[in-house]
């Protein structure tokens, strides 16, 4: 078997072990707590640190990627973490805890490494597919949250931590054997690539994206087994399954989402996934029972998983030579989505006494993403319409209601002679050759009018003074309302065919 073809399976595996790691904290949190003394805000902190270095890190672990290859980051990265995690297995106190954390966020920084290097592997058709089924990754996470408890009850949590040191040997070892040594390297430097995608509003729409999805995400995979302990007064075992099911649906429906992007227009299928987002904030803000509070997270797990999927099938779709830096600056902006819900949501808890102010906000920047994705959709056809205009190759003149020129393309400059700064603002009779009479132009108003178009031959004059035929075509274009706002008039010299 060809080392390129087990890739995919080589890289997501190694983010399962990454992410069994990233959260070990937060999914032992409860067993934790009963030895080393915390307060609530310590206690948010401590679940909140890893999610620091696993965002900030993304983008040069992305980085270095294209530079040095998937084989020697993640050889380096997964050996770099038995360090932390055995430190872990040591603490005893705030502060053990705060800088094992801060470390083990080398888990969550590794997601970069997959969506930079394996698009160099697949047709673009195929990257929303390909990044969902590597991001399914996060299924690492659950397998944190459902075994982690179950063994701690047996064994404690000290040695439960170290259990993790096994799984971390076995992927470095297999990237050292399997990991392609050949893959193609890209060593444009940082602050190049960087300088040249960060003026892009698109770039950070989509982190604004993916901060929202994957930072949910994140949210609520650190915050829940602790807070379906305290408020709903659940098990640490059952809290954890209720988590691991969470997480378990969110990276199942990744490869959908990623999937639907490919199938179908991505922007669509994220106005379904905010909308989705928006009806859930609500929901959770308001939902005093068990039940309604696991239809809101549900709702977050679906639309979560597929926003995460589909986004970054837009990332290659504006960036495909940029695509690295802008995977790690978009992925890392998802990492610090999940950093700030839980202080958010511990501090509006002390301030009032309930969560509802905090889930609040995520159903308003959901709304917010929601009506960006709306705005990125129209522009895009806006942007593709006036592309179609710039680049055929006939004259273009499109005049409002009263006869005003708006626009023109190259090819009309290129027959009439006319400059578009020279041409906008003023009417067609800019181009009146005076062989027509006037009820010849009134005849074709008339049909213009009755049949919505108007095609045949005119004499025009070019800005030199020389007159040419043109086949002329004027149609008119409606609203909604079926009101007629503009006239689009597409015309060819034919003078050398007479």
């Amino acid at each position: 078997m060809k080392l390129t073809k087990i890739q995919l399976p080589l890289q997501t595996f190694s983010l399962i072990v990454g992410f069994m790691v990233w959260v070990i904290i937060s999914s032992l949190m409860t067993y934790i707590k009963q030895d080393i003394a915390l307060s609530s805000t310590q206690l948010s902190w401590v679940t909140a640190i890893p999610v620091i270095l696993g965002s900030v890190l993304r983008v040069p672990i992305g980085y270095w990627t294209n530079r040095y290859g998937a084989r020697r980051v993640f050889l380096i990265s997964l050996l770099f973490l038995i360090i932390p995690v055995y430190y872990l297995s040591l603490a005893d106190t705030f502060n053990d805890l705060v800088i094992a954390g801060l470390f083990l966020g080398v888990g969550g920084a590794i997601f970069s490494v997959g969506v930079t290097s394996l698009p160099k592997y697949y047709p673009k058709d195929r990257h929303g597919f390909v990044n969902g089924v590597y991001g399914a990754g996060n299924i690492g996470t659950a397998l944190t949250s459902f075994g982690a408890p179950f063994l701690a009850n047996q064994m404690g949590w000290e040695a439960t931590v170290r259990i993790f040191l096994i799984p971390l040997l076995i992927l470095a070892v297999l990237n050292f054997l399997l990991g392609d040594r050949h893959e193609p390297k890209v060593k444009t430097a940082l602050k190049e690539q960087i300088l040249s995608v960060y003026r892009d509003e698109k770039l950070w729409f989509l982190s604004l994206f993916y901060f929202i999805t994957f930072g949910s995400f994140v949210a609520f995979t650190v915050y829940l087994p602790n807070f379906l302990v305290t408020q709903f007064k659940l098990s640490e075992v059952d809290a954890g399954l209720r988590t691991a099911g969470f997480i378990t649906i969110c990276t199942l429906f990744r490869p959908l989402g990623g999937w639907l992007g490919d199938k179908f227009n991505p922007f669509k299928v994220l106005m379904i996934v905010f909308s989705g987002l928006t009806f859930s904030g609500v929901l959770l803000s308001f939902s005093p029972t068990i039940t309604l509070y696991t239809v809101g997270v549900l709702t977050v797990a679906v639309c979560s998983g597929i926003g995460n999927g589909t986004a970054f099938k837009l990332v290659p779709l504006y960036f495909s030579k940029q695509g690295g830096i802008v995977n790690g600056i978009v992925s890392a902006m998802g990492g610090l989505g999940g950093f700030f819900p839980p202080l958010i949501l511990t501090a509006v808890n002390q301030m009032t006494g309930n969560y509802a102010i905090g889930f609040m906000a995520l159903s308003e920047f959901a709304l917010a993403g929601l009506i960006i994705v709306v705005w990125m959709f129209y522009s895009d056809r806006l942007r593709l319409a006036d592309n179609i205009v710039e680049n055929t190759g006939q004259g273009v003149m499109v005049t409002n209601t009263n006869g005003i020129i708006q626009k023109v393309n190259p090819a009309f400059s290129a027959v009439t002679g006319y400059q578009e700064e020279e041409a906008v603002g003023q009417t067609p009779r800019l181009l009146r050759s005076g062989r027509h009479d006037r009820d010849f132009y009134e005849e074709m108003w008339k049909k213009l009018k009755e049949n919505g178009y108007w095609q045949g031959e005119i004499w025009n004059k070019r800005k030199n003074g020389e007159e040419y035929l043109e086949w002329l075509t004027i149609s008119a274009v409606e609203n909604d309302a079926g009101e007629v706002m503009y006239y689009v008039a597409i015309f060819s010299d034919i003078s050398q065919k007479t």
